[in-house]
């Protein structure tokens, strides 16, 4: 067992309280801290500490000197000795760009095509930093607000009809909604310049003054930070969710999602790919995107992620084989965990100690442990919640 320092991300969007309120996260420069990464990912690896010597290393060093007995032998064959997650705090304070995650078979593609194309890893024009997919799940530590997957065609035809008098596709959408239409729709809308976007965006802010609830009032909340953005019509194209805390929802890739605010663990494949739909000033590549996006319908309900429940064992049903998901209780009796893959534990709340073979280590709320796969039994007593990532 080792102890993690983790490095924090400052992102324009993130909350200057939230890391500081929740997990006493320092920020005397009083900057805006958005993500908290644990995992191995090239661009902010986080650091071991040896219990005994006090020495740290960089997580990806620390696993490169033996990956199959550190990721377990299956891991390592499967991920090519990578550690196939990665791991956040995320602490949204205003909406993030509306973004699609590649799948892997586009991943690949993408990322040999801007490679043999010369594109620096770094450049703001490069849409593909790295050769993985990267589906997502989010578990909300505060009231969390995203968007998440197409809305029922119907449902959107009845949204868009207010603003109908915005663009002919719009019309033509109402009229006789389908998937066809609506990936025209979507380009459309993503592509808008010149008089045919302000004439767009000025039927969009009019309806505004007369609609209340959801989806307007999340337009409401963006139309101050992106006041000429496209991206202000996608709320009426997407689910609206909001999730209390301890819920969770999983992102697929090919999915259109953005999260809008509040406080969540994130987990996702090891990926920081990123396409862009709007709600940004960074780089939008819409016929790359529109490549990227699956254009189906889902309902709001069918987004949530209901946990298998074993006690005090909530288990997340993943649908990919790059993480598992899991929340622990810890109460005075206190819990077994058997580990047979790396695993990274988060101390969501309260103090805890772990036990494996002769080592024990205490966590308070905030800080978190990792787990090497030859380490088959750790035992947690005190009280507080745990969070853990794993492989199957």
């Amino acid at each position: 067992m080792l102890k993690m320092i983790n490095k924090v991300q400052n992102y324009d969007w993130g909350s200057k309280t939230a890391l500081t309120q929740l997990y006493s996260v320092p920020n005397p420069e009083h900057l805006p801290m958005a993500e908290l990464w644990m995992g191995a990912h090239p661009k902010a690896s986080s650091y071991v500490i040896d219990n005994k010597t006090g020495h740290k290393l960089s997580l990806i060093d620390y696993i490169a000197q033996n990956p199959s007995q550190i990721l377990g032998n299956k891991i390592a064959e499967t991920f090519k000795s990578r550690l196939p997650f990665l791991f956040k705090v995320l602490c949204a304070a205003r909406p993030l760009s509306v973004q699609v995650h590649p799948n892997k078979v586009y991943a690949e593609v993408g990322f040999a095509k801007e490679n043999a194309a010369g594109i620096p890893l770094d450049s703001p024009i490069r849409n593909y930093k790295d050769d993985n997919h990267k589906p997502e799940l989010i578990y909300a530590l505060t009231p969390f607000k995203a968007m998440n997957a197409f809305r029922p065609l119907e449902e959107i035809a009845e949204l868009l009809d207010f603003v109908s008098a915005a663009h002919p596709e719009i019309q033509f959408f109402v009229q006789s909604p389908n998937d066809e239409k609506l990936a025209k729709l979507f380009a459309q809308i993503l592509s808008l310049t010149g008089e045919q976007k302000e004439l767009a965006l000025g039927v969009l802010k009019a309806a505004l003054n007369s609609r209340q609830g959801e989806p307007w009032n999340t337009i409401k909340q963006m139309v101050s930070l992106y006041p000429e953005d496209t991206g202000l019509f996608v709320p009426l194209l997407l689910n609206v969710i909001e999730l209390q805390p301890g819920e969770a929802m999983f992102l697929y890739a090919r999915t259109p999602h953005a999260y809008i605010e509040g406080v969540g663990l994130e987990i996702m494949a090891n990926s920081d790919n990123v396409l862009r739909a709007g709600l940004t000033n960074k780089h939008i590549d819409v016929p790359e995107l529109i490549a990227n996006v699956d254009f189906i319908s889902k309902t709001k309900e069918s987004l949530l992620s209901e946990p298998e429940k074993s006690g005090n064992i909530c288990k997340y049903h993943i649908p990919v084989e790059d993480f598992a998901f899991s929340i622990y209780s810890i109460n005075d009796t206190g819990i077994g965990i058997t580990n047979e893959t790396a695993s990274i534990l988060f101390c969501i709340d309260g103090e805890l100690v772990l036990k494996s073979g002769d080592d024990e280590l205490k966590i308070c709320s905030g800080e978190s442990i990792f787990l090497s796969a030859f380490e088959k039994e750790v035992y947690v007593t005190g009280v507080g919640k745990l969070a853990r990532v794993y492989n199957l």
